[in-house]
C-alpha cells in the first residue's frame, strides 16, 4: 500500500540567500587585507550556519529521493503480479530523470555549495513527478487487489453454498432412505403387529391380553395386510375400514402406510368398543365389528 510521504519543503533560505562578496571570498578561502582577521572571522560566523543548512537540506532531499525510487520499485513489482488484472492501466513509472538527478546529488560533498540548492530543487521536482506516477499506479493496484479479493470471496461463498446444498441433499436422501426402510418394515406382518403393540400400549394402555385379541381380530379381517381389499364391501386395509377413505383422518398416506391404518383402527376400536377384546367378542358373535 502506498502511503503519502510528506516531502521536506525547500528551505526558505535557498532563494533568499545572498552571497555578498566578502562571504564568497570567505567561502573560497580568500584572505582580505585591512583587518583581514576580523573580517574573515565575522563573515565565517554569519555564513557558516546557512551553508551547513544548505548541505543538510540537500542530504535530506537525497534520502527522500532514494526512498521514492524504492517505493516506485515496490509498486511496480506489485503491478507486475500475474494474479492482478490492471486492465488497460499504464504500469510504467519513469524514473530515469530522478535517477539522473540522484546521481548528481550523490556527489554533494564534491559540489560547490552555491549550486546545491539548484541540484536539490531539481531532484525534488523529479521525485514529485515519480511520486505522482507511483500514486496513480498504486491506486490501480489497490483496485485490482480489491477486485481479486471480492472475486475470491464470491467464489468461496459459492463453494460454501454448493457444499451446503450437497450436504442438505445427502441428509435428505439419508432421511428418505431411513423412512423408506422403516415404511417397508412396518408394512410387513411382523412390522405391523410390532407397531400395533407399541401404539396400543403407549396410547391406550392396552397390555398383552388386549393385544392378543387385536391380533386375532385383524388376522381374521385382513391377515395384517395393509393392501387388503374386500371387493364385495369395499372394506380396505388392515382394520378393513369401510370405506377406506375414512383412514385419511389419521394421515394422507393411509393407502401406503400400515402405521397410519393401525392408528386409525385402534382409535375406531377405542371409540366403538372400548378395547380390542370387546371388538373381538363382537366379531365372533356377528362376524363383523
Amino acid at each position: 500500500m502506498l502511503f503519502a510521504r510528506t516531502r521536506r519543503p525547500v528551505s526558505t533560505f535557498r532563494h533568499s540567500l545572498t552571497r555578498p562578496a566578502v562571504a564568497i571570498g570567505v567561502g573560497l578561502g580568500l584572505v582580505l587585507s585591512t583587518g583581514a582577521g576580523a573580517v574573515a572571522a565575522t563573515a565565517a560566523d554569519s555564513f557558516a550556519t546557512p551553508l551547513r543548512a544548505i548541505t543538510n537540506d540537500a542530504k535530506a532531499t537525497l534520502v527522500d529521493a532514494e526512498a521514492t525510487l524504492d517505493e516506485a520499485a515496490e509498486v511496480s513489482a506489485d503491478a507486475a503480479s500475474p494474479d492482478l488484472d490492471l486492465k488497460a492501466t499504464d504500469t510504467t513509472i519513469d524514473t530515469a530523470g530522478l535517477r539522473s538527478e540522484i546521481a548528481v546529488l550523490s556527489d554533494l560533498e564534491l559540489l560547490p555549495t552555491f549550486v546545491l540548492t539548484d541540484v536539490a530543487d531539481a531532484t525534488a521536482e523529479e521525485a514529485a513527478a515519480v511520486e505522482a506516477q507511483t500514486a496513480r499506479l498504486q491506486d490501480a493496484v489497490d483496485d485490482a487487489q480489491a477486485a481479486k479479493q471480492a472475486a475470491a470471496e464470491k467464489a468461496a461463498k459459492k463453494a460454501a453454498e454448493k457444499k451446503r446444498v450437497a450436504e442438505a441433499k445427502k441428509k435428505a436422501a439419508a432421511k428418505a432412505a431411513k423412512e423408506a426402510a422403516a415404511l417397508a418394515n412396518v408394512n410387513t406382518v411382523a412390522g405391523a403387529q410390532a407397531t400395533a403393540a407399541r401404539m396400543a400400549a403407549d396410547t391406550y394402555g392396552w397390555g398383552s391380553g388386549e393385544f392378543s385379541c387385536l391380533v386375532s381380530l385383524w388376522s381374521k379381517e385382513s391377515g395384517w395386510n395393509y393392501q387388503a381389499y374386500n371387493a364385495g364391501s369395499g372394506a380396505t386395509g388392515i382394520p378393513q375400514a369401510l370405506p377406506g377413505s375414512k383412514m385419511a383422518s389419521a394421515g394422507s398416506d393411509w393407502q401406503t402406510n400400515a402405521a397410519t391404518q393401525i392408528k386409525w383402527g385402534l382409535d375406531y376400536i377405542s371409540r366403538a368398543y372400548g378395547s380390542p377384546c370387546s371388538a373381538w367378542g363382537h366379531s365372533q358373535s356377528v362376524n363383523w365389528y
